[in-house]
């Protein structure tokens, strides 16, 4: 059995136990940070009847009424099917110490971060591959907002600051592959401009601001582009001959990355066209791709069940470095200003989160945060699995 499961059975165990550990969970842990429905059931059960004054709630460690337990199943099971009258034994004796219910809800809340984010992650990768089919970019630029939005708002509820981009420790993890490979429209469109550019260099004034070599699918397209920039940014003539010459000095014609033919190939493949909108339409693939391979690492990020949730923020706000860069070029080339986002005021630190090094005393109740209660119910989709 998964450790995450095994404490979320042990805090429902613990306010089985001892329903006093509710009101220091109450606050900031909520029926959607649990993965299995059952166990989400019941914990709501538990929230219920408090709130309705269960004779339980008041009750010490030491004379809890059997009612407290029938009553919590009852009501559970109004509302998820499979749950038997032996299933509180089980949660009963999963729980090492009821008094340790806040270490055990924390692990049920770290469990939930990693959830969000991979559920975060995984709408931007489904976003940027329909948007590769539609042509359009706009549902990417919006999942990768509400991305950035959660991972920062997890960042300042968790550890009580801005939260920061951080590269993983240790050597540099390899680059994922390419989710969204190029289609023929993206290959055609990147020819199409480095043949009008060459054609017409004067153009070249409109894209060199934001267009990257790393915008081109293809490497040879992006080497190509690198060779005409730079004969640009010199002040020489671009045509495709010293094009080709370019091509040679920097070895790329010796390693054969690219040929002659090549060469000569793409920069004759000029025809009618606005170098501006065919530069925005590879700016626009790239924000795609950008957005597919960022979305992965975050997602790999949010599948290692080893990293705390606050490294998981700070990396998976750095995987998300290149994308922010993509997309803040790509709205410079289409003129398209950033939206605005909404204020919002500073959120408490998680209550939660002060049990890492050492438990509350067991006759101090944790006060809650006034918006703990949305702290990843709001940015926690309810991730349903069956029990």
């Amino acid at each position: 059995m998964r450790p995450l499961v095994e404490a979320e059975q042990a805090v429902l165990g613990a306010v089985l136990l001892d329903p006093g550990q509710l009101p220091r969970l109450a606050g900031w842990l909520a029926p959607a940070h649990f993965s299995r429905p059952v166990h989400a059931a019941l914990y709501a059960a538990m929230l219920k009847l408090r709130a309705d004054r269960h004779p339980a709630a008041h009750a010490g460690a030491d004379e809890v009424p059997l009612s407290w337990v029938t009553d919590t199943v009852a009501e559970a099971s109004r509302h998820v099917r499979g749950l038997t009258a032996a299933y509180p034994h089980t949660l009963v004796a999963a729980c090492p110490r009821p008094g340790h219910a806040p270490a055990y809800g924390r692990m049920v809340l770290e469990g939930a971060i990693h959830r969000s984010v991979a559920e975060h992650a995984v709408r931007l990768h489904q976003a940027a591959r329909a948007d590769a089919v539609r042509g359009e970019a706009e549902e990417s630029l919006h999942c990768a907002r509400r991305l950035t939005g959660v991972l920062t708002d997890l960042g300042r509820r968790w550890g009580g600051v801005e939260p920061r981009a951080t590269a993983p420790r240790g050597p540099s993890p390899a680059a994922p592959q390419p989710s969204l490979p190029p289609d023929e429209r993206v290959v055609a469109d990147e020819r199409h401009l480095l043949g009008v550019l060459v054609e017409r260099p004067a153009r070249l004034d409109q894209v060199v601001a934001w267009l990257r070599p790393e915008d081109f699918a293809v490497p040879a397209h992006a080497l190509l582009y690198r060779c005409v920039a730079a004969l640009h940014h010199r002040g020489e003539p671009v045509d495709h001959l010293t094009v080709l010459w370019e091509a040679q000095h920097r070895g790329l014609l010796a390693d054969g990355t690219v040929t002659a033919e090549q060469v000569r190939d793409v920069c004759g493949s000029a025809a009618a066209g606005s170098a501006e909108y065919l530069a925005q339409q590879v700016a626009r693939a790239s924000v795609l791709r950008t957005a597919a391979a960022s979305a992965r690492a975050v997602q790999e990020l949010a599948d290692d069940e080893s990293l705390s949730p606050g490294r998981l923020i700070g990396y998976a706000l750095h995987a998300l470095e290149p994308l922010a860069e993509a997309v803040r070029r790509w709205r410079q080339a289409t003129g398209s200003p950033e939206p605005p986002v909404a204020a919002r005021p500073f959120p408490d630190r998680i209550a939660a989160a002060r049990t890492r090094s050492r438990l509350s005393p067991p006759n101090r109740a944790v006060r809650p945060p006034a918006a703990a209660a949305r702290t990843v119910t709001h940015a926690c989709p309810s991730h349903r699995s069956r029990p």
